[in-house]
Parts: C-alpha cells; sequence; structure tokens
C-alpha cells in the first residue's frame, strides 16, 4: 500500500483535529434542513389534513398508523443505510452518495403520498419516503463526528440541530403560505429535499475507503451489530436511553398538536396555529443553541446541559397539561423551544464522543438515531390510549413531561464524558 494511501485510510478513521469552515457548516445545515424539513412537515401538517379527508371520523387512528409504520421503517432503514455507508467505496466518499441517493429516493416517496386516496396507499407512499428519507439522514448525520474536532462540535451540532426546527418552519410556510393544496405540498416538499442536499454533495470532498481496509458485509452480522451490548459499552447505552425517552417525551407532546388546538384549544386554524408556535418554538431554540453549543465546547462539558433542557422542556409539558388556553400554548412553545435548542446543540456532541468504533460511525449513529425514530413508533400506541381514558391532554403532556425528566436524569449514568 502506497504512502498517500495509507495517509488517506488514516484521515477516514482518524479522530478528526483541523476544525471545519463556515462555508462547510452552513452546507451540512441546509442539508440536514432538507431532510428534516421532509420528515416533520408532513407529520404535522401534510398527513393530519390528508388523513383528515379521507378519514374524518378515524383520523387520530390513521395518523397513529401511518406515523407508526413510517417510524418502523426509520427504525430499520437508518443503521441498514449508515452500516453500507460505513463500507462505501466511491471515489466521491462514504457519506455524499447516500445524501444524494437518499435525497432522490426520499423526494420520490413524498411524491407517490402525495397521490394516494386511501389510508393503505398513504401508509405505503411515506414509508418508502421514510425509507428514502433516513438514507440521507445517515448520510448526513456522520459528518460531523467524521470531520468535527470535539472543540467544535457541539456548536456545529448546534447549527444542524437548529435545522430541525426551521424544517418545519419552513416546510409549513411552503404548504400554509406559498403554496394551495395537500398535493402541491408534497411536490414542493420533494424538488426543496433535493435542491438543498446538493450544495453539501457538490463543493466539500470528503476522504475515500480503500477496498483493502473495507469491511466485509455479513447480514447476519449486521443485524447483531444493531445491539450494541450496554455492558460492553455502557456509556453509549445510556446515551442511547436518554435521547429515547427525551424524544418520547418530545414526540408525545408534538405528535397531536394539530388536533390539540383543534379540539382543546379550540383554536380555529390549527394549520395556522401549528406555524405559529413553531415559529415562536424556533426562535427561542435559536436562543439558546448556539450559545449553549459555544459553552458546552469550551467548558468541555456536556451532561449539565442535557440536564438543563429536560428541566425546562417538562416545564413546558406541565404548562400545557394545566392550560389549554391558546396563551399558555404560546408561552409552552417559547419554553419548550429554548429547552430544546440546548439539547440538540449538546446532545448530539455528546453521542459522538461515546461512539464505540470509529470504523461503523454511521451505523452506530444509525443504532443511536433509532432513539429518535423508535418514538415515532411508541408514541402513537401510547398517545391515543392516554387521550382516551386517562384525563384526555391533561393526561398525555403530564406524561411527557415526566418521561422527559426521567431521560434528562439518566444523562449521570455516562462516565465518560464530563
Amino acid at each position: 500500500m502506497s504512502h498517500a494511501s495509507t495517509a488517506g485510510d488514516a484521515a477516514v478513521f482518524a479522530e478528526p483535529t483541523v476544525p471545519v469552515g463556515a462555508g462547510w457548516t452552513v452546507n451540512l445545515s441546509l442539508a440536514t434542513l432538507a431532510v428534516f424539513m421532509a420528515f416533520m412537515t408532513p407529520i404535522q401538517i401534510l398527513l393530519p389534513l390528508q388523513l383528515e379527508h379521507i378519514d374524518p371520523h378515524g383520523k387520530n387512528d390513521a395518523l397513529s398508523l401511518v406515523t407508526g409504520l413510517g417510524a418502523l421503517v426509520a427504525v430499520l432503514a437508518n443503521p441498514l443505510a449508515g452500516a453500507m455507508s460505513d463500507r462505501t467505496t466511491s471515489r466521491f466518499g462514504r457519506r455524499r452518495p447516500w445524501i444524494l441517493g437518499g435525497a432522490l429516493a426520499g423526494a420520490a416517496g413524498l411524491s407517490i403520498t402525495a397521490t394516494q386516496h386511501t389510508v393503505a396507499g398513504v401508509a405505503v407512499g411515506w414509508c418508502l419516503a421514510q425509507a428514502g428519507l433516513n438514507a440521507m439522514l445517515a448520510g448526513v448525520t456522520t459528518p460531523v463526528a467524521d470531520r468535527v474536532p470535539l472543540t467544535q462540535r457541539a456548536q456545529v451540532s448546534g447549527w444542524t440541530g437548529l435545522m430541525q426546527s426551521f424544517g418545519l418552519v419552513l416546510g409549513a410556510l411552503i404548504t400554509t403560505l406559498l403554496v394551495t393544496g395537500v398535493r402541491s405540498g408534497y411536490v414542493a416538499l420533494a424538488v426543496l429535499t433535493v435542491v438543498l442536499a446538493l450544495p453539501f454533495v457538490l463543493r466539500h470532498s470528503e476522504p475515500p475507503l480503500t477496498r483493502a481496509l473495507r469491511p466485509a458485509f455479513d447480514a447476519r452480522a449486521f443485524a447483531r451489530s444493531l445491539w450494541v451490548s450496554p455492558r460492553q459499552h455502557p456509556d453509549f447505552g445510556w446515551a442511547w436511553l436518554t435521547r429515547f425517552l427525551i424524544n418520547l417525551g418530545n414526540a408525545l407532546g408534538t405528535l397531536y398538536l394539530f388536533y390539540f388546538l383543534a379540539d382543546a384549544v379550540h383554536y380555529d386554524d390549527p394549520g395556522t396555529g401549528v406555524l405559529f408556535l413553531t415559529v415562536i418554538y424556533t426562535l427561542c431554540a435559536a436562543l439558546t443553541a448556539i450559545p449553549a453549543g459555544v459553552l458546552s465546547d469550551r467548558l468541555g462539558r456536556r451532561k449539565v446541559f442535557v440536564v438543563l433542557c429536560s428541566l425546562v422542556m417538562a416545564a413546558a409539558a406541565v404548562l400545557l397539561s394545566l392550560l389549554h388556553t391558546w396563551p399558555s400554548a404560546i408561552a409552552a412553545a417559547a419554553v419548550l423551544g429554548a429547552g430544546y435548542g440546548i439539547y440538540l446543540a449538546v446532545d448530539q456532541a455528546l453521542v459522538t464522543q461515546v461512539l464505540p468504533e470509529a470504523t461503523d460511525r454511521a451505523k452506530d449513529l444509525g443504532v443511536i438515531n433509532i432513539a429518535n425514530s423508535g418514538p415515532q413508533v411508541l408514541a402513537p400506541a401510547l398517545a391515543s390510549p392516554i387521550i382516551t381514558h386517562l384525563g384526555g391532554y391533561t393526561g398525555l403532556y403530564a406524561t411527557a413531561a415526566l418521561v422527559i425528566l426521567v431521560g434528562g436524569l439518566l444523562v449521570g449514568r455516562i462516565r465518560s464524558v464530563s
């Protein structure tokens, strides 16, 4: 093997030390914006509207079914795409082919969903979209671990994390103000998913993986690797559980926001209400994410910020459980956004510090991302009976607060990260 090849291989797996530039961060953030805009806008706006038109009386159960099946696909697709990304030997690198390919496949799935007129058809289309978008997600989440040094990681994670909220804001603006109709909303999202992925794919090279160092792919070994033993890697296990619980609480609180505004708050235009609350939420997240990321990088501390954000987010959920009014919803959106902004920046940086193997970063982050998508499977199954039998939306948001709080406190069990 040549000296140049050896140096290139070292660059693929080495812990990064060279800071990334503003352009790199901006373009990765745009790609991240694309994937979360395509994820969140249908869940919050387009799917509820589409399913309400298809089945007005069974809309809650239909939404639970469609989002639950989609999230189940995500649980499988994300780590699988990550594992294949880790083994990709393209001259364009390991991540960029999956970002572009996933964007194209996700756009196709969104376009198929737009044409459906039955609950089953919507479910199939959304599952196809989830498969493509999760392949893209595997590509956009790993470059932070691949290329960003620890001293910059929470700050960069703050920018990319904010795109989760900005994605919903941009998607909501497009689907409520700039285009008319559910179908055109899906098509607009499909086009933007590809367009916003292109700057990072076209402008930023990455070290390729040589075939000599590519691990062989074995289906049985891959299936076993999805279980990262908490005994062998306890910090990874606690980080996974912390993320799972915080995201479960967040999913319980946000999944039925459209129906909460319509049925409990009695807001006249719940679609516009979701947009307004999301703007408030995003602005407050933007105010906390970057400062929290910078401070976390400078102090070299992560866990205290995760505990802080869980306390803030739980307080917002308690407010929603006690008061079902428009002013309280605005206040809760502001508080929840402030807490989630801290979480987006710091937790992602923390997770990249507990990955078991450098050679499996994308696969292991895919396993971590199950803690993002898994709650989307579980939340609908929990939320519907809670609303029906355990106090309606009061019980739902009280449960969300408890789950978030427990998740934040468990971060203290991680030992290798301050």
